[in-house]
């Protein structure tokens, strides 16, 4: 039976891992509506797969915060085509540990991607957040 100080100790360490914690929050807009789509560190960037948006759009974020060397938080945005999602735009940003920015629309700033054929528009952006939040 474990005694009092392991139990201290292990939930001290769960709130520490707790409090560190992070996530990507993408706040995304098509056809007037706005939605969140949030992404914890992945363990494998091919594992993640997209949303649909919409009947054309495809998004997808992937937040990869190890390897340092490979840390980044990406984001790709497709096109439904009857041959199959096309990439029509990709943005990458550097992870940076606890990255608040004081800014209205995060720390990727408000992206605006457009479908060629059918003239759809997809708006976001992104912030960084602690899971507490």
């Amino acid at each position: 039976m474990p005694s009092r100080t392991d139990l201290a100790v292990a939930l001290l360490l769960a709130s520490i891992s707790t409090v560190n914690a992070e996530q990507v929050v993408c706040h995304y807009t098509y056809g007037g509506e706005t939605q969140v789509l949030a992404a914890q560190p992945a363990k494998s960037p091919y594992a993640e797969k997209g949303i649909k948006v919409g009947s054309y759009f495809q998004f997808r974020l992937v937040f990869q915060n190890e390897p340092a060397n490979m840390a980044a938080i990406k984001i790709y945005t497709y096109v439904d085509r009857d041959e199959g999602p096309t990439l029509i735009h990709q943005a990458n940003f550097p992870y940076l540990p606890q990255r608040h920015v004081a800014n209205p629309y995060g720390f990727t700033g408000l992206h605006f991607v457009y479908e060629p054929v059918r003239d759809s528009e997809l708006q976001y952006w992104c912030e960084m957040k602690s899971t507490n939040e």
